[in-house]
């Protein structure tokens, strides 16, 4: 799939046959974050398929755009995302995953191509991509950097000092996303440790706030994404409010769903769940 000809809709048709991807990569390594993969999927997408300066050819190209998963528990849907870009192969994916001595493993891996940073320790990825913002503006490059957080990660204290710093160098070429399905491993964010008002809370660090009313959306990310590429003088961050466990019924809004492995059951009516939403789109 080629990002100059592909249209936002083919797009967001093609997140269900990913979904599958995600699912049968989960299936093969016997363990993995499938309810954020789900909520995160069109996150991902838009970025690799629509906004960023990134190519599986030259994945060290010094003006590539950079992004960082923050949330890295998500891998399997970024395993997926890059498979379908080209950076790497689905097959070797599935027959390689969570396995002994594999790159593959749950967490981003940067001895794999297309990944600039290991992540997973949450509350790590802003302060990293603050530190890549403010290197591309001192050394005069053009590149910019996407982080994409999850929103119970939002706890961590490093977080807002990255927040703080982003602002204070005032580093517009610095886009961060908080996937806001507002479950996590424990349950309810707002039980678990309360985030609202989001909007308000990132305003009050002089940030530019986009909220983004359907996370899994392709079209509004990418219009939420133009408008954050567009505004000077402030970092952005889209609030993206997204659905945990997205495109089946059986996994949608369920915290428990945050680390699991479906049953053949579950996997049967997940995979159904998915083609009967994607024959809406066609």
């Amino acid at each position: 799939m080629t990002s100059d000809s592909i249209t936002m809709r083919d797009l967001q048709i093609k997140s269900y046959d990913l979904r599958k991807d995600i699912v049968d990569i989960v299936l093969a390594g016997n363990g993995g974050h499938i309810g954020g993969d789900m909520s995160v999927l069109e996150i991902l997408m838009t970025l690799y398929f629509k906004r960023m300066n990134i190519h599986p050819d030259a994945p060290e190209e010094p003006n590539r755009d950079r992004f960082l998963l923050s949330k890295g528990h998500a891998m399997e849907a970024y395993y997926a995302v890059l498979a379908e870009k080209g950076f790497l192969d689905l097959q070797d994916i599935l027959s390689a995953f969570s396995q002994y001595n594999s790159p593959y493993i749950g967490h981003p891996n940067n001895k794999l191509p297309g990944i600039e940073m290991n992540s997973g320790s949450l509350g790590h990825g802003l302060p990293v991509a603050a530190g890549m913002a403010l290197a591309a503006k001192r050394s005069k490059k053009s590149y910019r950097t996407y982080v994409v957080m999850g929103d119970g990660e939002l706890a961590e204290g490093s977080v807002w000092e990255a927040v703080m710093a982003a602002s204070n160098y005032k580093l517009d070429n610095l886009c961060a996303v908080v996937d806001r399905n507002r479950l996590q491993i424990s349950g309810n964010t707002e039980d678990v440790m309360a985030l609202d008002d989001l909007h308000n809370r990132f305003a009050a660090f002089n940030w530019n706030v986009i909220d983004v009313a359907d996370g899994n959306s392709i079209m509004e990310l990418d219009a939420a994404f133009e408008l954050a590429e567009a505004y000077k003088g402030k970092p952005s961050v889209l609030i993206a409010n997204t659905v945990k466990g997205c495109g089946s019924s059986v996994m949608e809004n369920k915290a428990n769903w945050h680390h699991k492995v479906p049953s053949r059951e579950e996997y049967q009516q997940i995979i159904s769940d998915f083609k009967a939403r994607k024959e809406l789109l066609l």
